[in-house]
């Protein structure tokens, strides 16, 4: 997608056939999520018969002055793109607009024609780009928030040192932030990063002189070289990452190197694992917890314990793995099972810490299940005698196997107390029945005093 090497070949475009000429003829869409702020009409009356006087660009933003304001300004987006018909202008993936197209492309958002027949289009299959038309763009957001622009006004290595070392977040994600330095987007970011031989997720204020150095440099050459060939990167380097940054995993190589893919900075992130290492604290704490590389989530360690920033990306990588590594809710905090639920799980999934709360419900099912039966039932008598010893045998040949065996009652101090623990034996044994060793290890964590049944 386009970054500051795509979009200062638009610039130049435009600088070397455009300048000078008045503009004829405008056709604007009718798309507000693109067309940012302004009506058709008013964009339209406010370009006619204007001369464009320069082509200006920020970081992956640019605007054409007139002879008076206000001036038309583009956020590329994922998608953007300049196209002057007749004039070779660098094409990447996602433009979407060949030669055998129509013109002006359906995707055209902005389309002009020149005094002397020259036509250039402005298009957005994504429809993720800006335009606006504004007095002085450079003063207004998004291009007066945005950091020095890293081909244009470079930091000095000194100030650029000292600036990293108190950044206490992922480089990979510093790099890619807009209002830091303008203008390195996804595969420029990874690129330098290469070529300066750094973890993506290393700590930036954890870096070394020489590595500050490697990474200022690098900064520099990469740009220039991707300027220098108008973007087009079928020219860049053979050794560059950028050529391989799209294989699939397992079949990516640079230089006879492989290249493995992380997540950095909310980005897919390619490096090469045998040449850009983690260093400091962070390499013993990766080798402390080995983990396997992968796109969907950072599992080599680097840098997770070392955020003290909040949104960092390393503390955004320890969320996603631990987040994707739960299982059971109930030992992370989650929703607990229910008292039901709880009965019916084996051994492997019963917490050992249930909180207060659980045991109170766990108590509270059980006596529900053995409530007392109905007051009339104390007059039977002598039955319940007779009736109480076949459920003592009963009790035995169901309890018969488990780890403890069934405990008698030895109360026998009268009828209504026989019926009772008739009940409550009977209830007990089908919940023994169906989980024997849970439901023991229940009976003797609490404690359940037999006698007063």
């Amino acid at each position: 997608m386009p970054e500051l090497p795509e979009v200062e070949a638009a610039r130049r475009a435009i600088e070397d056939n455009c300048i000078g000429k008045k503009i004829k003829r405008t056709v604007i869409a009718d798309d507000p999520k693109v067309i940012d702020g302004v009506s058709l009409s008013d964009f339209e009356a406010s370009l006619l018969g204007k001369t464009i006087v320069a082509a200006h660009r920020k970081g992956k933003n640019m605007w054409l002055q007139l002879d008076s304001p206000p001036f038309p300004s583009f956020q590329f987006g994922m998608a953007g793109a300049i196209y002057i018909k007749g004039v070779a202008v660098t094409k990447y993936k996602r433009s979407a607009v060949s030669d055998t197209d129509e013109w002006p492309s359906k995707y055209s958002k902005l389309f002009i024609e020149l005094d002397d027949g020259l036509e250039l289009s402005f298009t957005d299959k994504r429809r993720f780009a800006k335009v606006r038309l504004l007095k002085n763009p450079a003063t207004v957001p998004p291009i007066s928030e945005l950091g020095p622009d890293a081909l244009l006004d470079p930091m000095p290595i000194n100030e650029f040192i000292n600036s990293l070392s108190k950044k206490k977040i992922g480089v990979k994600a510093l790099l890619l932030d807009q209002g830091y330095i303008s203008g390195i987007g996804n595969w420029i970011a990874d690129e330098v990063l290469y070529q300066a031989r750094i973890h993506p997720l290393q700590i930036a204020a954890s870096l070394s002189k020489e590595s500050y150095e490697a990474l200022h440099k690098c900064i520099k050459e990469v740009i220039e070289k991707a300027v220098e060939v108008g973007a087009d990167s079928s020219q860049f380097p053979s050794s560059w990452i950028f050529h391989s940054r799209e294989k699939k995993p397992g079949k990516a190589f640079v230089d006879g190197k492989k290249i493995d893919f992380i997540a950095a900075g909310g980005r897919t992130t390619a490096y090469v694992p045998e040449l850009q290492k983690l260093s400091g604290n962070q390499a013993t704490k990766a080798a402390g917890k080995p983990r396997k590389q992968t796109v969907k989530q950072s599992k080599d360690g680097g840098g997770n314990d070392e955020v003290d920033e909040p949104g960092s990306e390393e503390e955004e990588n320890v969320k996603s793995v631990k987040s994707k590594g739960r299982k059971n809710p109930t030992r992370h905090g989650g929703k607990k099972p229910s008292v039901k639920r709880k009965l019916s799980e084996s051994d492997e999934d019963v917490d050992d810490d249930d909180t207060d709360g659980d045991d109170k419900g766990y108590q509270k099912k059980k006596t529900r299940v053995g409530k007392n039966p109905p007051a009339q039932r104390k007059s039977k008598g002598s039955k319940d005698n007779d009736d109480n010893k076949d459920s003592d045998e009963d009790q035995q040949k169901k309890t018969r196997g488990s780890k403890k065996p069934p405990v008698k009652n030895k109360s026998q101090k009268s009828d209504d107390h026989d019926d009772k623990g008739r009940d409550e034996k009977k209830e007990i044994g089908k919940v023994v029945k169906r989980n024997r060793s849970k439901v023991q290890k229940k009976i003797q964590e609490k404690s359940i005093n037999w006698s007063k049944w």
